[in-house]
């Protein structure tokens, strides 16, 4: 039976992930914003918590665990790097350990970059990643912990996963992510039409999460700091991916528009 999912809008753009399997009733969280929305969207769908996932240790990703472990009794799984920082953590895992919910088996992967320690948990029978603040819909994480050169590698390493993956990210940042990347790849198609469905989708009240990796790479000018042609066009032909990187993300930094 295939993984059921809930996107969980919490606080004012944050998302949580249900994750249930329906063969043995277990159901993860992927992250804890807010435990009130959590609970709610729980009970909604008639399921009880057993776990939550926890992508890296900033609050607006964590400060609801203790409300749902009183409510639920659910194993908190986090990185180990960042241990110390997630309350109520019951499990460490570290890159390629598995993680299961139910009979749902999935693996860790390391992406530093935003923090330190962030890590994403990729469900690939399931074509399923959640990639909390490392890789956004048409954007990325802010590299709070790192220099950005490392938070580039990470991305690669998302990238080379297949390209069918549905991607759900921790944040509704996609209409000013589409924002950016048309003021420095505006000759791009694929993000024209990328921008012009996520601008569609908002007008509705729909959110645009999850994304499937191949539009990202397409569209993304974060996923494609190796490409000659944006490069070019930001005036730094022939300059390393992590230094087009680096200048990609420092005018998302200061961008208002």
């Amino acid at each position: 039976m295939p993984a059921e999912i809930r996107l969980v809008p919490c606080l004012s753009d944050n998302y949580a992930v249900l994750v249930h399997d329906p063969a043995t009733d277990a159901t993860a969280v992927v992250d804890a914003p807010d435990a009130a929305a959590i609970i709610a969207a729980a009970d909604a769908a008639g399921w009880t918590l057993t776990q939550v996932l926890v992508t890296h240790h900033h609050a607006d990703h964590v400060q609801g665990i203790p409300a749902l472990k009183a409510r639920y009794g659910v194993t908190v799984v986090g990185p180990r790097k960042e241990a110390d920082a997630i309350p109520g953590l019951d499990a460490v895992v570290e890159d390629g350990d598995p993680v299961a919910v139910g009979g749902l088996v999935g693996r860790v992967l390391e992406t530093p970059g935003h923090t330190l320690g962030h890590v994403v948990y990729l469900f690939e029978d399931e074509r399923l990643l959640f990639s909390g603040d490392t890789l956004f819909s048409l954007g990325c994480g802010r590299a709070f912990e790192c220099e950005p050169a490392v938070l580039w590698h990470s991305l690669l390493r998302l990238r080379a996963l297949p390209a069918d993956l549905s991607i759900y990210c921790g944040h509704e940042y996609t209409a000013a992510n589409a924002r950016f990347a048309v003021s420095v790849d505006p000759d791009n198609r694929d993000l024209r039409a990328f921008a012009a469905r996520v601008e569609e989708a908002r007008a509705a009240g729909q959110p645009t999460v999850p994304s499937l990796l191949a539009d990202e790479m397409a569209a993304n000018p974060f996923l494609r700091a190796d490409d000659p042609e944006l490069a070019a066009r930001l005036g730094l032909a022939g300059a390393e991916p992590a230094a087009v990187f680096t200048e990609l993300r420092a005018r998302k930094n200061d961008f208002r528009g």
